[in-house]
């Protein structure tokens, strides 16, 4: 509630500048009834823009307009109230006298009558705001648990035996059910499960009614079904017991509570969600008279394609009766195309025969008069030739060998450096880059060098040097 404000000093003038009032001779402010009325509403609206007021319906009315007229009060004071048309359009239920709400609204005064009212855009019954929050906490919860998966929603059967209806006993929407499944199949073996759908103990009426159902064990479906209410009807509905129950029912379950746009835990729950009774009682069986026309229809179509087929096959029947000829004028054939053959393949084998043994004389007179061991000896002969000659032409080129080596040997020892140096010969290099010393110009005094010799080597120190009789030390 928006805290009272102290109100204006109505003797200021500037207090307000939205009408200009007049002054009689003795200086007093007189104001006219719309000038004081344009400065209440200015006060108020401009103090209270929107506010949460409670308190009871009463005088409720709906003119032609639509809107809603009805008058807030408790137990000291009252206000009148308007709900247009535009805001209570979306609204779940529809109030009535002596009903406690809560709503959300602005004052304005209405300055025709000179009287104020609050403005409502929005209402609620008293107690449904705990309602809501604990209907949102619940559904969280059971959602994070993972009891809305469809992993665990269970078929509905196509077609039922028996279907147990777990609603109220009395009141319209047991004879809905009851008159959709009786139309569209009416052999199906309806049981009404009563049970209290609002107020206290209908919770465990509900409960009660599903362990019944599953100890019984005969039943095929399960509906759950009441009619439209607000929040507050339909707690039983939203409650974590019914909510389990539902769950841990082994026979499959359609949730049917409320209007369209009433939703409960319930109807998440269950296995199938059915926006009315009455359609619940629609998608729990099928329509008896359209699988009657269903079923004719396949009855002719195979009739149909029986009969097609039956034409198809004895015309080709026939048609393979006509191509077949006496199986005994066929088997006399054979038998004249066996003896044609018999008499065919003898004369070729004898022909073949005959063939072979000339052949074979031939090759056997060819044979003889080319007898391999003539050719043997001759053979045999060449290669004593042949290995005689090669053996002759091998020492020649043998020796020929051993002489020109044996000169190549001795011209190599001639040119060898190291025969050179036994005959009392050495080589002189300059270190350290080791180059042969040819010429005294190429050392410097007191330079180290290395003096090959046949057998090893001396490193010396250049203490002189002498080149055509002239000494350098």
């Amino acid at each position: 509630m928006t805290p009272p404000i102290d109100p204006p000093d109505f003797s200021d003038p500037q207090a307000y500048d939205d009408g200009a009032p007049s002054s009689d001779s003795t200086g007093r402010t007189i104001y006219s009834v719309s000038e004081l009325t344009s400065r209440i509403k200015n006060l108020i609206e401009g103090s209270f823009p929107f506010v949460w007021i409670c308190g009871e319906i009463s005088n409720f009315r709906v003119p032609g307009s639509g809107h809603y007229y009805f008058t807030l009060k408790d137990e000291n004071a009252q206000i009148a109230a308007v709900m247009f048309r535009g805001h209570h359009r979306q609204m779940k239920f529809v109030p009535e006298d002596g009903m406690s709400i809560i709503g959300l609204g602005r004052l304005s005064v209405y300055e025709p009558r000179g009287s104020y009212q609050i403005i409502l855009e929005y209402i609620e019954p008293a107690g449904i705001g705990a309602l809501q929050i604990a209907f949102e906490k619940l559904k969280k919860r059971l959602a994070d648990e993972g009891y809305f998966d469809e992993r665990h929603k269970k078929l509905i059967p196509y077609l039922p035996a028996k279907i147990s209806v777990v609603t109220s006993p009395s009141g319209a929407v047991v004879h809905d059910i009851i008159t959709v499944i009786s139309r569209r199949f009416p052999n199906v073996h309806l049981e009404v499960v009563p049970v209290k759908v609002q107020g206290i103990g209908a919770e465990a009426d509900i409960v009660g009614a599903f362990k019944l159902v599953n100890d019984r064990a005969d039943a095929d479906v399960i509906i759950l079904a009441r009619g439209g209410g607000s929040l507050e009807d339909l707690q039983a509905f939203n409650s974590e017991p019914v909510a389990m129950a539902v769950f841990s029912s082994r026979i499959p379950v359609i949730s049917a509570v409320g209007h369209e746009t009433d939703v409960t835990i319930a109807d998440f729950i269950a296995d199938l969600r059915a926006p009315t009774p009455s359609a619940a009682a629609e998608l729990a069986v099928p329509d008896k008279i359209e699988l009657l026309r269903r079923c004719r229809e396949l009855e002719q179509s195979m009739r149909n394609r029986m009969s097609n087929l039956l034409e198809s096959l004895t015309k080709s029947l026939n048609d393979m009766r006509r191509r077949l000829a006496d199986p005994r004028r066929k088997i006399q054939e054979f038998w004249l195309r066996l003896d044609d053959l018999t008499g065919r393949l003898m004369r070729l084998a004898a022909f073949g025969l005959s063939r072979d043994r000339d052949r074979l004389a031939g090759l056997t007179r060819r044979l003889s008069s080319s007898s391999p061991r003539a050719a043997i000896e001759r053979l045999n002969s060449k290669l004593e030739v042949s290995t005689s000659y090669l053996s002759t032409n091998m020492h020649i080129v043998v020796d020929k060998s051993r002489s020109a080596l044996r000169e190549l040997s001795v011209k190599l020892d001639a040119l060898n450096p190291l025969a050179i140096l036994r005959r009392g010969y050495s080589v002189t290099r300059a270190l350290p880059g080791k180059s042969i010393v040819t010429d005294p110009a190429q050392v410097t005094l007191e330079q180290d060098v290395e003096v090959l010799l046949a057998d090893g080597l001396l490193l010396c120190e250049v203490k002189g040097k002498s080149r055509h009789g002239q000494e350098d030390l």
